[in-house]
């Protein structure tokens, strides 16, 4: 099986888009607020509550979540496809920037960003991280949860799109 073949069937499977995201006190004077999308987020346990989103091994966002474990999570809505387009940039630019127009509260728990009009926001603490050939499952408990968006449906992505469900 090629690399492509794997890639175009799972390309069948539709998923939930995120926003992942986790405060670095070490970057700079202030610290930095980083973003990442992610489409293999998922529950995974009701009792106690945990979720569990995959990182690209050395990407800022694995390296950071691999030093700082509290980090949020804001499942986004139709309408906020920008922003998954955004984050997942490749050889983008500042995060700093990219957070600049954005509506977002910060966390009272995580002490990370929740994008406003999310269809629901988490913030969540790291039990364990499980390597997984060229990415680690990043598995938290959920500390808070809230649907502060009851407007519009998920923003999903399927055979390499964001789309809209109908």
């Amino acid at each position: 099986m090629s690399d492509d073949q794997f890639r175009a069937a799972m390309s069948r499977l539709a998923a939930g888009v995120v926003l992942v995201t986790a405060f670095d006190p070490e970057d700079g004077p202030q610290g930095e607020d980083v973003g990442m999308t992610a489409t293999a987020f998922m529950s995974v346990s009701l009792d106690p509550p945990l979720v569990m989103v995959s990182v690209r091994n050395d990407s800022r966002m694995d390296e950071l979540l691999e030093r700082q474990p509290l980090w949020a999570v804001s499942v986004l809505s139709e309408s906020q496809r920008h922003i998954a387009g955004r984050f997942s940039m490749k050889g983008r630019i500042s995060d700093r920037l990219l957070f600049e127009d954005i509506a977002y509260e910060r966390g009272t728990t995580a002490g990370a960003l929740l994008v406003g009009g999310a269809l629901a926001v988490l913030e969540c603490r790291t039990e364990e991280r499980v390597p997984a050939g060229d990415h680690t499952l990043v598995i938290a408990r959920v500390l808070t949860a809230r649907t502060p968006s009851t407007e519009g449906g998920p923003l999903t992505y399927f055979r390499g799109r964001y789309r809209r469900l109908d």
